[in-house]
């Protein structure tokens, strides 16, 4: 294996745009939920004649189902990211909107009878209800709560109660149906993570920034030759993601 400084520096370079991970082949592993959300996702676009994928980052996921809606639309906040699925999804007629987190869903009231998303970044529950048709449907894969916080605490310290209960599954289930939502199907996952060289740990905390706010190789340079020791030494490191599939429908 190489020098940790050697893939400190290369994982310090590569692209992190867009929303695909094939830096990490052979390099980091991560199991997949049961349920095959994209296989879901096709069948539910190819069935929809309006339909919304929310937070759709470079448009990897959504370019993959070989139909589409016939009207079919996203929403990226991050410009690079958006400017990739514009460039993916646009080809196929699907317009992209370029829209920041926490800001109304570019709909009208009861336009969509699909909305969807793989791993929003906050769901916005009421617009979410406020543009589906009555019936129409929300699916989604979410990231759970707790989600490798083995690795982030290695940089940060030990969470609180209340950070380790962010995304939790109830409380969301809690928030849809407050908002008008009927929550018809819940499942979810624990999976394992493994990183198998201090660069794929490197480059997702530089792509996933939100795990370790701040994150800059010298800040935490110690904690990461540490991380380069246990890897060494085990083999891998090992984390736990966590995720669950909801689907709910406008009452």
């Amino acid at each position: 294996m190489r020098t940790a400084q050697e893939l400190i520096t290369e994982a310090t370079t590569a692209d992190v745009d867009g929303w695909g991970f094939g830096f990490l082949d052979g390099r980091a592993t991560e199991e997949r939920p049961t349920w095959g959300y994209a296989g879901q996702l096709a069948r539910a676009v190819a069935a929809a004649e309006v339909a919304i994928d929310l937070d759709t980052g470079g448009g990897e996921v959504l370019a993959r189902c070989p139909q589409l809606a016939t009207e079919q639309h996203a929403t990226e906040g991050w410009p690079p990211n958006a400017a990739r699925a514009r460039h993916l999804l646009g080809p196929r007629g699907v317009e992209v909107h370029e829209v920041l987190t926490g800001t109304p869903i570019p709909l009208p009231d009861g336009a969509a009878d699909l909305v969807t998303s793989r791993h929003p970044v906050r769901p916005d529950w009421a617009e979410i209800a406020r543009v589906l048709a009555p019936g129409g449907q929300y699916l989604a894969q979410h990231v759970g709560p707790e989600s490798a916080f083995s690795l982030i605490e290695r940089f940060v310290g030990p969470t609180t109660d209340q950070q380790r209960r962010g995304r939790h599954p109830d409380d969301e289930v809690s928030a849809a149906e407050a908002a008008g939502l009927e929550v018809v199907e819940l499942r979810t996952a624990r999976l394992r993570m493994e990183f198998f060289d201090v660069g794929a740990v490197v480059w997702i905390l530089r792509k996933c920034v939100w795990w370790v706010p701040g994150f800059e190789i010298d800040r935490y340079r110690e904690q990461l030759l540490a991380l380069d020791e246990i890897i060494r030494r085990e083999g891998a490191f090992v984390a736990h993601s966590t995720r669950h599939l909801i689907r709910a429908r406008r009452r």
